[in-house]
Formats: structure tokens, sequence, C-alpha cells
């Protein structure tokens, strides 16, 4: 199943959090796109340090649910620890899409439920993928992002 996988970080070394991830994800995940890096402002709780974000495409023979845990574990082994809600974090994976798959669990929303309010998830996304439609929203990532402010996000360079 092809699936878009958001990457984020805030604390630490915060380009190696998010080459590390990127490592560890290969054991379960083909990638076959990878956005740049984007240096973002925190959203929810923005009394924190910015973030890096990325997104990547990928191809995994895991559920959708195995997929979860499998980033779970990730984010376990990286030294990610529980906080608050939308607070700073060594390492966050999320499952934005997988095919077009439509799920309303408890533990699991795909789409990712708030995707389309975050221009730090669509940025990224829209840069490897801009024509993909989110499914039910009847948008694509490019109309989504169009509403959004940007203006927060900076692209960084190969050599920061």
């Amino acid at each position: 199943m092809i699936t878009y996988i958001g990457l984020g970080t805030n604390l630490e070394n915060r380009a190696h959090n998010l080459a590390r991830a990127m490592a560890l994800l290969a054991a379960q995940v083909t990638l076959i796109n990878v956005s740049g890096i984007y240096e973002t402002e925190p959203w929810g709780v923005t009394d924190q340090p910015k973030f890096l974000n990325q997104v990547v495409q990928g191809k995994t023979q895991l559920s959708a649910l195995d997929l979860l845990y499998f980033l779970k574990s990730i984010e376990r082994v990286m030294g990610r620890r529980e906080t608050f809600r939308y607070g700073p974090r060594l390492i966050d994976l999320d499952i934005l899409l997988f095919g077009e798959l439509i799920l309303n669990a408890p533990n699991l929303v795909i789409p990712h439920p708030r995707m389309v309010e975050r221009a730090f998830v669509l940025v990224p996304l829209a840069e490897i993928a801009p024509s993909l439609y989110i499914p039910g929203t009847g948008l694509t990532v490019a109309q989504a992002l169009a509403s959004l402010d940007t203006s927060g996000i900076r692209k960084l360079e190969k050599s920061e």
C-alpha cells in the first residue's frame, strides 16, 4: 500500500532525528519520495522550539494499524517521551494517508484528522504530491494548502 507519513521534531539534533527516523522506517517502508526539510513554527502550543518537518511517500506491506504500531515503536526506540498534547517532541511520526483508505478507529484516523488545517504538513506533502486527492475532502493537497497561511514555514537548504 502507498502511504504518506509526516515526520516532525523540535528537540536535540533535529536534522539527525529526521534522518534516523527515515533509516528506521526502511525496515517496513520502502521510500519512494521524500520532501525537503522545512523549519516551522510550533502549532498548538507556541512556547517551544521551532520544528523541522518532512513528509515521505512509501510503500508498505503492513496494514494501517500495524503501520501505526511500527511508527510508535520507532518513536520509542528513538527516545520519545510522552509529554502534553502539541508539546515538544524528539520525533513524531504520523500516518497522513494510506492509499485511499478512510478510517475512523479509536486509535487511528485516516486521513490524518487535522492535516488539512496544518500548513507544516501540507507544504512538504505538496512538494512531492500536489495533485494527490485527500480522501473524503474532495480536495487535492494543493487545493487544501491554498487556503492556509504558509508565512511561518521555511525550506532549509541542503547545507543547513
